[in-house]
């Protein structure tokens, strides 16, 4: 570049394009392009020497495009010689060479030689021809069942310096093992030789599948076909052709038999009342596998039906068809009459009769509804009720002539706006019984203690009104029975006993027998009187005296009050420390002898006891038990007793007071 001037020396036809001058200072700049187009110049190849591989038999072309201006002169030859078109080897116009049905003869060096008046450039190709390479797959067509395996094997035959390489296709895509999970895997144990193994074949597995074996000289495809049969697929969607009050005729179209023919079909129904699909009954029965409609029979009226085809051939049986569009089956009179037609309770007065109510698919049509039909025992005509509830499921009956426990002969039967339906079996159902009629007798109550009473008493003589339960009324003698207590039994027991009592208080007490219809009269009240008090105050001046494992207890003897019972003995209550337990003993004295095991601590505490129950406690006494302590007072001491000789002593002290411990 020399003064704004750019100049090109030995100029080459990749200097063509466009350039753009760029002038510019500090105002600013300006722009002016230019295109140099070379107009002549000597023939060029972009390309280096060329290597070639055809193989026998095939079509192989030699191109020779050089780039010069203008046209070159284009010549051909191979090995040094000059290569003469002919029917085989033709010189196409664009100066490409094609040699036709090639074979190992055509091997070689061609030189294709451009030249014009600029000069002249030549492009040398390599060509080799090869054997042409052979795919066998096999086997070619495969037939298996669902789940089953296979395996497919490709073998090639090529020219052993060419290497191979493979490509799998189902149904002349790319096969894609990954997407397919674990039912695709490639074997290749040779070169020359890849496998595909599919397992737990699947339906969608079916096709044709093609092995590509390809070098740098030739590409073959080899294809074989694979059918899966398996269970048919789903039958075309169900139309329904008639329907009735029982029947409906329905047609389908056939799926696919996926390589096994249809034995039957299998017609199946849901309605808003049944519990999924069911298979109902057909005519014809069975459906052949040739056949593309039935009539679906044994249906109930008034029943809105979805129905549904289902196909099996030899392998098992396929997915169902769509379902129908819904519809109705027509009304009908009722054929099913209530079940478990039973009765009784009730008030005073009163027939109750109850029934199991007919579900909605045995109703058969719009205004459905209940008769109920009664008679006494003995009577010829039939009393008749509606009850046009389909939900309903008792009839009450009053009648104030008739007395209790009156036995009566009783059907339900079922009617709709078609007409009336069966009746029920005939049962026997008794009137209400009332309440009972007969106080219990022979009440009698006793003092547990202070605070218990025990009542005893007999039922009533059986009859109508029979108790299902007793109630106790009880209250002081002083107050008014309605200031008192009620205490029910929970259920036809005859003894109860009453407690949070007073003590040293007189009580009356009556009885009375309850139905579900209402009480009994009560019996006549009788008096009990509560046993005093137990004493108040507890054993003092507890004192204790240990010799060898034996601990002598001695106390102070209690003395009841005047509104107190009697002492008539003593409890003692011994528990090791940190055990819930407490071992109990029972004296008439007021000392005990005990015999401790080793190796323990133990608490001791002492009550009064008398008619009226237990006493307050004593102060608490702690005794520590351990081997190797001598016996003095005030401390336990142990020696080596073995511990069921001791737990004897401890009987024989507490049972025989005099016992020479």
């Amino acid at each position: 570049m020399v003064n704004g001037e750019l100049i090109i020396h030995r100029l080459q036809q990749a200097d063509s394009g466009m350039y753009q001058c760029i002038a510019e200072n500090k105002y600013g700049a300006i722009y002016s392009s230019a295109e140099l187009k070379i107009l002549a110049s000597a023939p060029v190849f972009s390309t280096s020497p060329v290597r070639l591989i055809a193989t026998v038999g095939k079509d192989v072309s030699l191109e020779c495009r050089p780039r010069a201006s203008p046209k070159p002169r284009i010549s051909w030859r191979k090995n040094d010689r000059r290569v003469q078109p002919s029917r085989r080897i033709i010189l196409l116009r664009n100066n490409t060479l094609r040699i036709i049905n090639s074979s190992r003869s055509d091997e070689g060096s061609y030189v294709c030689r451009a030249e014009n008046q600029f000069g002249s450039a030549e492009l040398i190709t390599m060509l080799l021809v090869k054997e042409p390479m052979r795919v066998e797959l096999s086997p070619i067509r495969v037939e298996v069942t669902v789940g089953e395996s296979v395996v497919l094997s490709c073998k090639v035959t090529h020219d052993p310096s060419l290497d191979v390489s493979f490509l799998w296709l189902l149904n002349n895509q790319p096969l894609n093992t990954q997407q397919e999970g674990s039912h695709f895997e490639y074997i290749q144990t040779q070169s020359s030789t890849a496998d595909l193994m599919i397992r737990s074949i699947l339906l969608k597995h079916a096709g044709k599948y093609g092995c590509r074996a390809q070098t740098s000289a030739d590409s073959v495809l080899a294809e074989a076909e694979l059918l899966v049969r398996g269970p048919p697929g789903p039958p075309g969607v169900v139309i329904v052709e008639e329907i009735t009050d029982t029947t409906a005729t329905l047609s389908w179209s056939h799926g696919v038999d996926n390589h096994s023919p249809i034995t039957t079909y299998n017609v199946q129904a849901r309605s808003p009342v049944s519990l999924g699909w069911q298979t109902v009954k057909t005519d014809p029965d069975p459906v052949t596998g040739s056949m593309e409609s039935a009539m679906a029979v044994e249906l109930n009226p008034w029943v809105e039906y979805e129905f549904r085809v289902v196909a099996t051939n030899g392998i098992g049986t396929g997915d169902p068809s769509t379902p129908s569009r819904a519809v109705r089956t027509k009304e009908a009179v009722p054929s099913v009459a209530p079940a478990n037609v039973r009765g009784g309770n009730g008030r005073r007065h009163e027939l109750v009769i109850s029934w199991e109510p007919v579900s909605e698919e045995f109703q058969n049509g719009e205004g459905f509804g209940y008769i109920v039909a009664f008679r006494a025992n003995g009577t010829r005509g039939w009393k008749e009720k509606m009850v046009t509830s389909a939900d309903s499921t008792t009839y009450k009956y009053r009648d104030e002539t008739f007395p209790p426990l009156t036995p009566f002969e009783v059907r339900v039967g079922v009617y709709n706006n078609k007409g009336d339906g069966p009746f029920s079996g005939v049962v026997t159902v008794f009137s209400a019984e009332g309440e009972p009629r007969e106080p219990p007798s022979e009440v009698q109550a006793f003092a547990i203690s202070s605070s218990e009473i025990k009542v005893m008493w007999k039922p009533p003589i059986p009859g109508p009104g029979r108790p299902q339960g007793y109630e106790v009324s009880f209250w002081k003698d002083v107050e008014q029975e309605e200031m008192g207590k009620k205490k029910r039994t929970t259920g036809n027991e005859t003894t109860m006993l009453l407690s949070g009592l007073e003590g040293n208080t007189q009580y009356l007490v009556s009885v009375k027998g309850f139905n579900s219809v209402g009480q009994g009269p009560a019996s006549s009240a009788i008096k009990i009187s509560t046993k005093k008090n137990a004493p108040s105050l507890p054993p003092g001046n507890l004192m204790w005296i240990q010799e060898g494992n034996n601990v002598s207890l001695s106390w102070d003897p209690v003395k009841a009050r005047d509104n107190e019972s009697e002492v008539i003995g003593y409890k003692v209550l011994l528990r090791q420390e940190g055990r819930g337990h407490s071992q109990v003993m029972r004296t008439p004295n007021s000392a005990v002898v005990l015999a401790l095991p080793e190796g323990g601590t133990y608490i001791i505490e002492v009550r009064a006891v008398s008619e009226g129950g237990e006493g307050a406690a004593s102060a608490q006494v702690r005794v520590l038990t351990s081997s190797g302590v001598r016996a003095k007072s005030g401390q336990l001491s142990v020696h080596n007793l073995p511990p069921v000789l001791a737990w004897t002593a401890l009987f024989l002290s507490l049972m025989v007071p005099s016992f020479p411990f």
